[in-house]
């Protein structure tokens, strides 16, 4: 069965890694959903967080070929446990004045913010899962969306793991 699939990747910090991991995904037929890059709680390393889709089989395979580059440290996948993630969009909507208390209204339905007014548009930053960040786009599509910029998922394992 085919599912989406979240997997961290603790590597080393060094230049041309993501490279090598993403070229991994795209010479293995595998689409990368989304990819977030960064440090991680030790000095060196880098946390990778990789959305991918596939079958378990699929999952296995990617797990192994990561394993096999000299600068993967770890890999864990994620979607197996119980997990936090969270994405942060950034979207400049059309808004004249007149129909900046609707959007403001979507705004705080979604517990977002706004964080630049110009004198036609507003730029509305939101921060949940995948499914908030789609629900709050469609929504704001019928103002106008001028710009749309997205963070990718990063997530983690729940609790004491």
């Amino acid at each position: 069965m085919t599912t989406k699939n979240t997997i961290a990747v603790l590597v080393n910090d060094h230049p041309g890694v993501l490279q090598r991991v993403s070229g991994l995904f795209g010479r293995r037929g595998f689409n990368i959903e989304s990819i977030t890059v960064g440090q991680s709680e030790e000095a060196g390393l880098s946390r990778m967080v990789i959305v991918t889709v596939g079958d378990e089989n699929n999952l296995e395979q990617i797990e192994k070929q990561l394993y096999k580059l000299v600068d993967v440290i770890k890999v864990i996948d994620l979607s197996s446990k119980p997990m936090v993630a969270r994405e942060l969009a950034m979207i400049k909507v059309k808004a004249e004045p007149p129909q900046r208390p609707e959007i403001m209204g979507v705004v705080e339905t979604f517990r977002a913010a706004v964080i630049d007014v110009g004198t036609t548009s507003l730029i509305v930053q939101v921060i949940g899962d995948t499914e908030k960040i789609d629900a709050m786009i469609e929504l704001l599509k019928p103002y106008g969306i001028r710009e749309l910029t997205r963070t990718g998922v990063t997530a983690m394992i729940r609790g004491n793991a």
